[in-house]
């Protein structure tokens, strides 16, 4: 049996991996602020949905 090879540690794992679909509106504003952010796209979505537990 194989050993499962070991990623790069983290102190927060992200074991679900989600698909979504973007109209090209949506995909523009998410766009302009990862790049204002300096951050990728799934970070992105992270940062709004967190965004949403606040209000």
């Amino acid at each position: 049996m194989q050993e499962k090879k070991m990623g790069r540690p983290t102190d927060n794992p992200k074991p679900v991996q989600l698909a979504i679909r973007f109209d090209q509106q949506t995909l523009s504003i998410l766009d302009r602020f990862c790049e204002k952010e300096k951050v990728s796209r799934a970070e992105g979505v992270r940062k709004a949905v967190r965004r949403l537990e606040k209000k």
